[in-house]
Formats: C-alpha cells, sequence, structure tokens
C-alpha cells in the first residue's frame, strides 16, 4: 500500500488536529506547549493515518507478522480465527512468504483522539493449491475489508487494540482520498465552585493531586485468559466506544457507537460468520 508524500501532506490539512476542549477554536500551534491536564487531549485522525501507511509498509519491508507485533498495544486482540491476545499468537511466528497489501480508506476519531477507528480493504496471494492452478492459470488474490481500533498510548502513540476483518467477493472503489471525521466533544464540565453563568468563587479551587503513573504494560505471558464472549473498550471521554461479541460457534459482531449531532448514534456493525468447522 503505497501513497505519495503529496497525498499524505493533503490528508494532514484535510484531517489534522481538532482541540477537544474547544471545537470550534484552533489546534495547538506546532510546538506550542499544551495547557496543563491537557497533553495530547486533541483530536488528530492523521495521526492513525500515518500509523496505518506505516503499518502497512512495515509489513512489506520486514514481514507480515513482525508488522502486527510491532504495531499492536500489549492488550490488543486479533482474530485467528478465534479471539487471541495478540501478543501472545504473534510471538515467534514466522512470516507468510507474501505479505497482506491494505489500504486505509476511512477513519474516524473520539473528540479528544484517545480512540480511533480505520477501516479500508486488503489483498492476499491465494495459497498453492487454489483456484487456478489445477488449470495453469494463475490463480485470483483473495481480497476483503478490515477494521482496525487503534488507542493513543501514555507516550503519545497510537498502537491498534483490535483488529479483525473478512474476505468479500466485491468491494467498493477505492476513493481518492482518505475521509476522516470526528465524534462531538462532550459538554464541559463546570468547574469546582463555579456558579451558574460563570462567577468564580473568590478563592481558586486546590490543584488537584497529579494523577498516578500508568502501570507497566503487562509482559505476553502473563495476560489473562479472554474472556470468549467478547470485550469492549472506549475513548477516556466516552465520545467513541466499541464492544465485540463473539458466540460460542465463533461468529463475531463488533459494534462501534460515537456521540454526533447531540446524540449516540452507531457509527459501524461488522458482522464475521462462524468459521467453517471443516477447515
Amino acid at each position: 500500500m503505497a501513497r505519495s508524500l503529496a497525498s499524505l501532506a493533503a490528508l494532514v490539512l484535510l484531517a489534522g488536529p481538532a482541540d477537544a476542549q474547544d471545537p470550534g477554536g484552533p489546534p495547538p500551534a506546532a510546538g506550542a506547549r499544551p495547557a496543563p491536564g491537557q497533553r495530547f487531549s486533541y483530536a488528530n485522525p492523521s495521526a492513525v493515518i500515518a500509523a496505518e501507511l506505516a503499518f502497512a509498509r512495515d509489513a512489506q519491508q520486514r514481514g507480515q507478522w513482525t508488522a502486527f507485533a510491532a504495531a499492536a498495544a500489549p492488550d490488543a486482540v486479533m482474530f485467528v480465527p478465534r479471539m487471541v491476545w495478540a501478543q501472545q499468537w504473534l510471538l515467534g511466528r514466522t512470516n507468510p512468504p507474501q505479505a497482506l497489501r491494505w489500504q486505509p480508506q476511512q477513519v474516524w476519531s473520539s473528540c479528544d483522539g484517545t480512540l480511533m477507528v480505520s477501516r479500508g480493504t486488503w489483498q492476499a496471494p491465494r495459497s498453492s493449491g487454489v483456484g487456478g492452478e489445477a488449470t495453469g492459470a494463475t490463480p485470483a488474490p483473495r481480497q476483503g475489508w478490515f477494521t482496525t481500533l487503534w488507542q493513543r498510548q501514555p507516550d503519545g502513540a497510537y498502537r491498534w487494540v483490535l483488529d479483525h476483518g473478512d474476505e468479500a467477493a466485491s468491494l467498493p472503489d477505492a476513493p481518492e482520498m482518505i475521509s476522516a471525521l470526528v465524534a462531538d466533544c462532550p459538554p464541559r464540565a463546570r468547574p469546582p465552585g463555579m456558579a451558574e453563568g460563570g462567577a468564580r468563587p473568590p478563592a481558586p479551587p486546590a490543584r488537584p493531586p497529579k494523577p498516578p503513573k500508568p502501570p507497566k504494560p503487562p509482559k505476553p505471558k502473563d495476560l489473562p485468559p479472554l474472556d470468549p464472549a467478547g470485550r469492549s473498550g472506549a475513548a477516556r471521554d466516552g465520545s467513541l466506544r466499541w464492544d465485540v461479541a463473539v458466540t460460542p460457534e465463533g461468529a463475531r459482531t463488533l459494534t462501534v457507537r460515537w456521540r454526533r449531532d447531540g446524540q449516540d448514534q452507531v457509527l459501524l456493525t461488522d458482522r464475521v460468520a462462524a468459521p467453517d468447522p471443516r477447515r
């Protein structure tokens, strides 16, 4: 998956950062110091677009599973076809001779930028002995769609926390540009002690204590057993959230919801059939 630098530059302009505290205001200036407690607290869909492009490029250069492991969060999940801890399943796994190719087409972000969703298409060569090889013809490649959930880490980098997709006989035409949309921001909470109408108290409230440092990410061997029935997550501000439900047979439904036009709405629903037990 290759995109020109000019296209990526245009994407940054179209999908640049949006201030989560003041949706109508300008993003923080380049190099500007963020307000106290607001570090990384704005939507920046272009960051996940860049992460997707780098992820896909890494798969071609270093190998498919190597790239998946490098881009995954410590607690990421994937489906192979059952849900597994990605870092456990990927540990030491041999890369296939030819990696998947994929192209992100859409990105959606929470207001605060702590969670984003990317969606696009993928292509892969058919394994030998399948398709047209029996007749001497080149077998048609496999193709399908994917949805990936990206979570912002304490250092500001984005890593994927869920990746899934399915094969599809036909796919929509690729758009000229990757689209990017941001969820509505939740209403601002009134600062402690502020009266209605904006009157402030005589003395400022005490400075809140510093939040505790995030715990160190678990090692793959230390991850707890997965709940086979599903998993869920949300942006820190609640403006984007997801859940995946898995049946005992292995069919799954991923539902992503967001805050839009003043109400909670279903953004997308992915349904994948149970795997064929004969395979």
